[in-house]
C-alpha cells in the first residue's frame, strides 16, 4: 500500500472496529503489501485493509467461511463481528482471528504437506467460480510485454520472461492432468504455525489447476511428503511460478521490500532452472 494511504487505512480499520463494539487502543502493522494487515489491541483482532477497488475481499470472506465449514485448515474470520466486508473512507476492511505464533515458527515439511493435502481435499468438494491458473500466467506475461509498466527490465530479460511464461503456460496447460480449486499461492508467507496446527491465509489468489501448481510455491521438501505428485509437471510449474513472481518484481508499482534485488536474483535462477531441466522456451 502507498505510504501516504497507510494512516487513512489504519484509521479506517480502527473506526470500523470501534463501531462494531471492538475495543481498539493500539494498532500494530504486521504486513504491508497490496493490502495492510493489522493487529488491533486490546481486542486482539486481525484486520486486513485494502483500497475499495480491491473487491476480491468479498470472495475471500465467502470462501473462508465455506472452507472452514468443510474442515479445511484455514484462518477463521473474527467470530465477534458479522462475517462480511466493511467499507469506510475508500477502503474495504475485513476482520479475522488473530493467531499468536507458536515455537518453533517454522513448519516441518511433513506438516506443511499434510495441511496442504487437507486443504486440497476440502477444495475439491466446493464448486466455486474462479480464474484458471493460466489466466494469472497471462496477466504476468502482459505485464512483461508492457514496457511502460516494466521500464527497468532489460530487453534480454524481457524476452526470457516472456518466452518462459508463454511456453510453460502452454506446456503445463496441455498436460491434461486432473485440475481442481487451488490456493494459488500457498508459499511459507501464507502459512501459519498455530496452536490449532498449520493454517493457510490469504485466499484471494484461488484459481483452478493441477495441485502441482500449488506445490510449486512451497519449499521443495514439502512435495516429498505429498502423495501422487507428477514430478515433471512439478518441475515445470516451479519454473513457471518463478517467472510469474519475477515479472511482478519488475512492475514499477511493486512495493515489496528489496523487490528489484529479488527480481534480478530470480532471473538468474530461471536461466539456471531452464538449463538444468533441459527446457527450451524460445520460439
Amino acid at each position: 500500500m502507498q505510504a501516504s494511504e497507510v494512516p487513512r487505512a489504519v484509521a479506517a480499520a480502527r473506526s470500523t472496529a470501534s463501531s462494531l463494539g471492538l475495543t481498539v487502543d493500539d494498532v500494530i502493522v504486521l504486513h504491508d503489501s497490496n493490502k495492510l494487515t493489522l493487529r488491533l489491541l486490546p481486542c486482539d483482532v486481525l484486520a486486513r485493509v485494502a483500497p475499495v477497488a480491491h473487491q476480491v475481499a468479498r470472495f475471500e470472506v465467502e470462501l473462508a467461511q465455506r472452507l472452514a465449514g468443510a474442515g479445511c485448515p484455514v484462518a477463521a474470520l473474527e467470530p465477534r463481528v458479522e462475517p462480511r466486508v466493511h467499507e469506510r473512507d475508500g477502503f474495504v476492511v475485513t476482520f479475522w482471528t488473530y493467531y499468536a505464533p507458536v515455537t518453533p515458527r517454522e513448519v516441518s515439511p511433513a506438516d506443511y504437506a499434510h495441511a496442504l493435502k487437507r486443504l486440497h481435499a476440502g477444495m475439491r468438494k466446493l464448486d466455486v467460480p474462479t480464474p484458471h491458473f493460466t489466466d494469472r500466467v497471462e496477466q504476468a506475461r502482459q505485464l512483461v510485454a508492457n514496457r511502460d509498466r516494466t521500464p527497468a527490465l532489460a530487453d534480454a530479460d524481457r524476452e526470457l520472461l516472456g518466452d518462459t511464461l508463454r511456453s510453460l503456460r502452454r506446456v503445463v496447460g496441455e498436460r491434461g492432468g486432473a485440475e481442481q480449486l487451488l490456493h494459488g499461492e500457498p508459499h511459507p508467507g501464507n502459512v501459519l504455525a498455530t496452536e490449532n496446527g498449520v493454517l493457510f491465509i490469504d485466499l484471494e489468489t484461488c484459481c483452478r489447476g493441477p495441485v502441482e501448481f500449488d506445490l510449486a510455491h512451497a519449499p521443495a521438501e514439502v512435495s516429498e511428503h505429498y502423495p501422487g505428485v507428477e514430478q515433471d509437471l512439478l518441475r515445470e510449474c516451479r519454473v513457471l511460478m518463478l517467472a510469474m513472481i519475477t515479472a511482478w518484481r519488475w512492475d514499477r508499482g511493486d512495493q515489496l521490500p528489496n523487490g528489484r534485488r529479488l527480481g534480478t536474483q530470480w532471473l538468474g535462477q530461471i536461466r539456471a532452472a531452464l538449463d538444468r531441466n533441459g527446457l527450451d522456451v524460445r520460439g
